[in-house]
């Protein structure tokens, strides 16, 4: 017969370090000093969430906790880091012994230790994305499917793919359905892909980043002396933005936390904005469900902004049935300044307005880098981009690289250069690599005999040799009987028939169309497909391409078009040098890349049904409520100043002037709560 043991819990210290009811305001004290169990505290923002976390981990220290039983899980090691640091600080304790980072970090250090009980070495391999890419794409090749016949999506798109079944625990098929409809036809084909790959990872010793998460809780739930270790030595577990966690993360925290249970989720349900990359709103919304006892804290005291714009944020988040209601709730002195609402006619003046904005915010002493400009996605700037650069103002896209930059408007736009200028030598090659089956050599190869009939005056048709009289093209001049002519591998010839059609289409008798028609056949013709199999975000990229469309129809021609493009890179490359030097410049950014910053001044601009919330959202509730939150996070980011516009008219690509109807977000607020501008011309 066994005997029970215990453990008695070391003497604590008589002395506290930590003056917590000084430091901290009532709300953040209750949280921070709750008793022992599972724990949500709704964090709003600005309300002091890190420095509720920390405050946490330095009371229950100087309780006694050994830090070796303490479990801080995070979104980046960085911000563990800088919890720990301001524990060391505020503590004259060694707490080193916390295991802190992010779920992945923790899930590394699990299996370094414990990797053998799957079939792992310790010394296993982490491959990044492209080293995850590469060995998919081998995969891929040893299945005997050649990428080139059949249009099978690359490994970059497989690995999201891959990603997203692990991170969200949803089955091949559904994900295919809910995300990639288009691959549905491939499915037997890519769960074969994916067995390849799971063996493939096994073999050479070796996984990816989501195996960390995987591998981690397949051995939790598979090994039970393992998970006996570490449901003892994790007596109190932390986690930070609970909101953003997916499935997976959610059940590795319930799997650690389930004897103990002393579990302290921190998090703001009214910003869980990340669905689309395997966040899980219900992890939050129904811990108290999985957790019948839990206590829930509201931490509504907000040290960001000024009571005009939490008013707005406060009635903005209010028509959202799934969530847990607070708030916001000031603790600076009004400014007087209400936020502003306003109606432009398009959005040329859209873009004019808030430059024209900028730089009197600036007369009044404002820093450039504190004003921001957020949008729903990343087209909505094209034309403030444009606007920007016109006036010399500097400014910096937070949200990736300038719209006019990324790979596939330059991909699109290669196309119309190529027509518009027969001998450019960088557009061909760019636009011919896009086909399946061409590569630096071949496309090497094929502009060597494209650059043989120009100079020989048949490969262009601007050359004296197809041109009429006074220099007119000849209506009969045709590129397809030109590049059909050429030597083209079997594999490519059909994508090199369907390029040489689509070419005689935009430019007829090597007469250029009007620019915003070439792009919408181009794509229509040619790059929806590859888009499809290359890119995980193609259904964003097509926003971008159709929006492209719509704003080249200010150009009728194709040379003005080009040059106004042209022009807009050069002055971004020019300003860029400046930027760095004194790093004053206007933040560009999606509302997602913006969460977590904050301004003295916020335009958010686009505010229309379709544009913001997205026409995506406005037949699911789930999704449009998530869009409102969308919504909530960018009024949070402004500190002192925000403005709220919207056009009455938007250029579409095929369909003339659209009306606009203003974002039901912004009828969802009081007219009492903003000040309605009128803007005019002089």
């Amino acid at each position: 017969m066994s005997r029970q043991y215990t453990l008695q819990r070391p003497p604590r210290s008589t002395s506290i370090h930590i003056n917590y009811a000084a430091e901290l305001n009532e709300q953040q004290l209750a949280a921070v000093t709750a008793s022992p169990g599972p724990l949500l505290v709704i964090a709003g923002a600005g309300s002091g969430k890190t420095r509720t976390l920390t405050y946490r981990v330095a009371y229950l220290l100087e309780n006694g906790i050994d830090p070796r039983n303490i479990l801080l899980l995070t979104f980046t090691n960085k911000a563990a880091r800088q919890m720990l640091d301001r524990v060391a600080n505020l503590l004259p304790v060694d707490a080193s012994g916390i295991w802190g980072g992010t779920f992945h970090s923790i899930g590394n250090r699990m299996l370094r230790r414990h990797g053998s009980a799957l079939g792992y070495s310790s010394g296993f391999t982490i491959m990044d994305r492209e080293d995850q890419k590469d060995l998919i794409n081998t995969v891929i090749a040893n299945a005997g499917i050649d990428p080139k016949e059949i249009r099978f999506p690359k490994g970059d798109v497989l690995a999201e793919i891959f990603s997203f079944v692990v991170n969200t625990e949803t089955p091949m098929e559904e994900l295919l359905a809910e995300k990639f409809p288009y691959f549905l036809p491939l499915l037997e084909q890519i769960k074969d892909v994916h067995a390849r790959y799971q063996k493939k990872k096994k073999a050479t010793n070796s996984m990816d980043f989501d195996d960390l998460l995987e591998k981690t809780l397949s051995m939790l739930q598979q090994k039970e002396e393992i998970t006996t270790v570490y449901r003892r030595q994790f007596q109190f577990i932390l986690v930070d933005e609970y909101q953003d966690t997916n499935k997976i993360q959610a059940d590795l925290i319930d799997t650690l936390g389930c004897d103990h249970r002393n579990v302290m989720v921190v998090g703001d349900d009214a910003q869980s904005i990340y669905s689309w990359r395997g966040a899980n709103f219900k992890n939050i919304l129904e811990f108290p469900k999985r957790y019948p006892d839990a206590q829930v804290f509201k931490i509504e005291m907000n040290y960001r902004s000024v009571p005009e714009i939490l008013e707005v944020a406060n009635a903005a988040i209010a028509a959202n049935e799934k969530q847990f209601r607070k708030n916001l709730a000031p603790t600076r002195e009004s400014n007087a300044v209400r936020p502003a609402v306003v109606a432009l006619n398009d959005g040329s003046e859209q873009a004019q307005f808030v430059a024209q904005r900028i730089l009197e915010l600036r007369d009044e002493d404002v820093d450039l880098g504190e004003i921001a400009v957020l949008y729903r996605a990343h087209y909505h700037a094209i034309e403030l981009q444009l606007e920007l650069s016109r006036r010399g103002i500097p400014y910096q896209i937070t949200s990736g690289v300038r719209f006019f930059e990324q790979a596939h408007i330059k991909d699109v736009t290669s196309f119309v250069r190529f027509v518009a200028n027969p001998r450019d030598e960088v557009a061909f090659k760019r636009m011919v690599k896009l086909l399946p089956g061409i590569g630096n050599r071949n496309g090497e190869n094929l502009w060597n005999a494209w650059e043989k009939l120009a100079v020989a005056g048949i490969g262009d048709p601007g050359s004296e040799a197809t041109s009429g009289p006074a220099g007119v093209t000849d209506p009969g001049y045709s590129f397809g009987e030109h590049l059909l002519a050429m030597n083209v591998s079997a594999k490519s010839r059909k994508s090199w028939t369907q390029l040489t059609h689509t070419l005689d289409e935009i430019a007829p008798g090597g007469q250029p169309n009007p620019p915003s028609e070439m792009i919408t056949s181009v794509v229509e013709a040619i790059y929806d497909d590859y888009a499809k199999m290359n890119f995980t975000n193609y259904e964003l990229r097509r926003e971008d391409l159709n929006q492209l469309a719509a704003f080249a129809r200010q150009f009728k021609d194709v040379h003005e078009f080009l040059s106004q493009l042209a022009l807009i890179s050069n002055v971004d490359a020019e300003a860029a040098p400046n930027q760095s030097a004194d790093k004053e410049a206007v933040n560009l950014s999606t509302v997602h890349q913006a969460k977590g910053l904050e301004f003295h001044t916020v335009f958010v601009i686009w505010l229309t049904d379709g544009m913001f919330p997205s026409s995506r959202s406005l037949d699911a509730r789930d999704a449009l409520e998530e869009e409102r939150r969308l919504f909530y996070v960018a009024i949070t980011r402004a500190r002192d100043e925000l403005y709220l516009t919207y056009p009455h008219m938007r250029l579409s690509g095929g369909y003339g002037d659209v009306f606009q109807r203003p974002s039901r977000f912004l009828k969802e607020i009081p007219n009492q709560l903003v000040e309605d501008w009128q803007v005019r011309r002089e």
